[in-house]
């Protein structure tokens, strides 16, 4: 349980966090949350990439798409940053379902424009709404300077990503089979020094999504500790490693506050 002394403690260290910041905690098991700047719109980064995914899933289990379609990769779609598929020459086929694994797994943002471009940003976001997304908006494709100079931004709130984490935590996400998948992907997410930095020692399941850039350090999951629990955090405009530290070690001391490490099944 989160102490008022605690949840006073946590609410200084962000307001003194330079920039924008915000958390998002609750509890799986007994409902407890917490709260700072939750409905704030954040720069999402490469979070932006776990409501992409999950309205994906949503498309093929209505049999909208097909996650064995082939997508060609040419030169001309690779963006830098995060992302295998940039390294590879000339024209390539992949199916989506690895498109939408390469987006979560290793943040790939190649992959993740192809799927924007396969399915449409006006027909994401028409999922994103439906789904309950207000504040989560995704306005341009990654690596689009262009667009960024006019001021577009994808942008994302700490509460909205955490309600989508427990629909996932919950099988609710579609469905359970859905949401299984889902969550599993996330599982196998390689960009681990943020919630995961302090707890991976005590080898505690998390399932999650990070984005960084300029200014910019996001991580969102659920944490399977002895009582399950939702953590979200993103920055805007921050010291990167101080708030860094900050989720390391706020993420150790909620799950230990939640029971440590789940026992082995």
């Amino acid at each position: 349980m989160l102490s008022q002394d605690y949840r006073r403690n946590l609410e200084e260290n962000i307001s003194a966090m330079p920039g924008t910041a915000a958390m998002y905690y609750r509890n799986l098991e007994s409902g407890e949350s917490f709260s700072f700047n939750g409905a704030e719109p954040i720069m999402a980064a490469s979070v932006i990439k776990l409501p992409i995914f999950l309205e994906i899933l949503r498309l093929a289990d209505s049999g909208a798409l097909s996650l064995e379609e082939e997508i060609i990769c040419s030169d001309e779609d690779k963006v830098g940053g995060c992302g295998a598929l940039k390294a590879f020459p000339g024209e390539i086929s992949l199916p989506l379902r690895t498109l939408a694994e390469l987006m979560i797994t290793i943040s790939d943002n190649t992959a993740t424009n192809l799927i924007i471009d396969r399915v449409g940003l006006p027909e994401l976001q028409r999922g994103f709404e439906a789904a309950g997304l207000m504040v989560t908006r995704l306005r341009r494709k990654l690596y689009d300077a262009q667009a960024s100079a006019m001021g577009l931004q994808n942008t994302i709130s700490v509460s909205e990503i955490g309600m989508l984490l427990e629909k996932l935590f919950r099988g609710e996400l579609v469905n359970p089979a859905v949401s299984e998948y889902a969550l599993e992907t996330l599982l196998r997410q390689q960009i681990n020094h943020k919630i995961p930095g302090y707890i991976k020692g005590f080898n505690a399941r998390i399932a999650h999504k990070t984005g960084e850039d300029s200014g910019i350090s996001n991580d969102v999951g659920i944490v399977y500790a002895k009582q399950p629990f939702v953590l979200c955090f993103a920055a805007q405009g921050t010291d990167v490693p101080r708030w860094e530290r900050f989720i390391r070690e706020t993420s150790l001391e909620i799950f230990e506050k939640c029971g440590g490490a789940a026992e082995k099944s």
